[in-house]
């Protein structure tokens, strides 16, 4: 059954996947500009961004997330250039994070935050992203569950990959 309150649960006991150990920060997923402008729409005042460099380990990531898209990755991060990321406080806490869960409006957050922990794979099919700590992972045991509990679907979240890509900038034609 569709669990609305799961994750502000989870925010509420915490550690939660808008969590990065400090120092990590090259692990975020970028923001593209088309998801900037619709949170600075609708939540202009709950945060910021940050601009973080390319670096070999951030590009290592996405290599591991498009393993199809290697020569797209390259062109679309060089590394030494930059992008944008979601902002952290000191304790390494998304700033929209709140007790509640997050505060930027569901159709408006970015589209790594509204398909995660779903990911769609080389082969069309969707995978689990392991959180340790998740609530809504610990409390359904089974994909299915999984999507019943985050109200998403097969069709929803590979419709989300691909306004993802096409969001930054990846082709629908893998290298």
């Amino acid at each position: 059954m569709n669990d609305p309150f799961v994750c502000a649960r989870c925010a509420a006991k915490g550690p939660t996947c808008c969590e990065l150990t400090p120092g990590c920060e090259d692990l975020c997923f970028p923001i593209s500009k088309i998801e900037r402008e619709r949170i600075l729409e609708c939540a202009p005042d709950l945060g910021g961004f940050v601009l973080q460099p390319n670096s070999a380990i951030f590009i290592e990531n996405l290599l591991r997330l498009f393993p199809d898209q290697r020569r797209t990755v390259r062109a679309l991060f060089p590394q030494d250039e930059t992008h944008y990321r979601l902002g952290l406080d000191e304790f390494g806490k998304c700033l929209f994070l709140g007790p509640e869960g997050c505060r930027i409006p569901q159709d408006a957050r970015p589209f790594y935050c509204r398909l995660f922990p779903f990911w769609t794979c080389e082969n069309g099919q969707i995978s689990i992203l392991e959180v340790p700590g998740c609530l809504a992972q610990q409390e359904n045991k089974t994909t299915g569950k999984l999507f019943k509990a985050l109200d998403v679907s097969l069709v929803k979240a590979r419709k989300m990959h691909e306004k993802l890509c096409i969001a930054w900038g990846f082709d629908s034609d893998p290298d």
